[in-house]
């Protein structure tokens, strides 16, 4: 497999985890989005949404091309389903799907880079404004998982159970996201435990921003 990403991609990085997380080796191969390589002819072939990630499979899944994270995911959980990163009862997959829903349709979506981009050139918004745009709806989302998180008394270190799950995989890149445009956590303890838990499992660590092959270096 080829995964075409960008390190500090949400959506690249919960995919990583995801393949992580299902023990699927991939082969790494970057999509510069500073330099807009995305645009480019080459990378409109593969993905004419001209978006990362990209999964390509070989010949023994097919050779399929697929695009947008949540597709691939559950293609992924459907096609390797150990482990499982849905549970098995039909109310609990509602539950963990709506978890991950708040930041996959609710936060991301308003926050990734192209939106930023049209703030910044097209409505000449300057960095303070672009900040307060995305602390904006980071918060809105993380006020209300972090109810549920509270809400749910069974719940283990992850956001549903004692294993991650769907909902932990696109919850981990926004909290990096929130980190980065500098959103306070301090009301969010049972998200930020959760990050926690996750942080101390290889497949998270190997998949965080900071380690892939380009992202700058220290």
């Amino acid at each position: 497999m080829k995964l075409y990403n960008f390190f500090r991609s949400g959506t690249s990085h919960r995919l990583r985890i995801a393949l992580n997380l299902k023990g699927i080796a991939y082969e790494y191969v970057p999509v510069d989005l500073r330099t807009e390589e995305h645009l480019g002819a080459a990378f409109k072939a593969v993905n004419p949404q001209a978006l990362v990630p990209a999964l390509t499979t070989g010949p023994t899944e097919g050779d399929l091309t697929l695009i947008q994270s949540p597709a691939i995911i559950e293609w992924l959980e459907e096609r390797h389903p150990a482990p499982a990163l849905l549970p098995a009862n039909a109310a609990d997959r509602a539950r963990v799907r709506a978890l991950a829903a708040i930041v996959g349709c609710d936060i991301h979506p308003i926050n990734n880079r192209r939106i930023l981009e049209y703030l910044r050139k097209t409505l000449g918004c300057d960095e303070a404004a672009v900040q307060a745009w995305c602390a904006t709806w980071i918060a809105a989302g993380f006020d209300a998982l972090e109810a549920l998180l509270a809400a749910d008394k069974s719940r283990g270190a992850f956001c549903f159970g004692n294993a991650p799950t769907l909902a932990d995989v696109y919850l981990v890149p926004q909290v990096e996201s929130a980190r980065r445009f500098n959103v306070d956590l301090t009301p969010y303890p049972n998200i930020v435990a959760v990050d926690r838990a996750c942080g101390e499992l290889d497949a998270f660590r190997r998949a965080a921003p900071a380690v892939q092959p380009d992202a700058p270096k220290a």
